[in-house]
């Protein structure tokens, strides 16, 4: 197995040594398990998800402005229709 050396700051050794299950396990196992939070949504990834798409063009607009200006909540919420 190939390995790569890399340095920390003192807090982040501690963290990781902390982390440990029991002393055996390893740094690299520490690490694999853990859990990485997905980077925060924002507008500009969305925006850069978009880029390419095709544009709807002022008739599909229209229409869909017709269908939610026709779309009306229901008289009792609680009962199907």
């Amino acid at each position: 197995m190939a390995t790569k050396t890399i340095s920390i700051d003192i807090e982040a050794y501690e963290r990781l040594r902390r982390a440990r299950r029991t002393r055996s396990e390893s740094f690299s196992m520490v690490i694999k398990r853990a859990l990485w939070p997905a980077p925060p949504r924002t507008a500009g990834a969305l925006l850069k998800a978009f880029e390419g798409a095709p544009v709807m063009d002022e008739e599909a607009l229209d229409r869909l402005e017709k269908a939610q200006a026709g779309d009306r909540p229901p008289e009792d919420p609680w009962q199907a229709e």
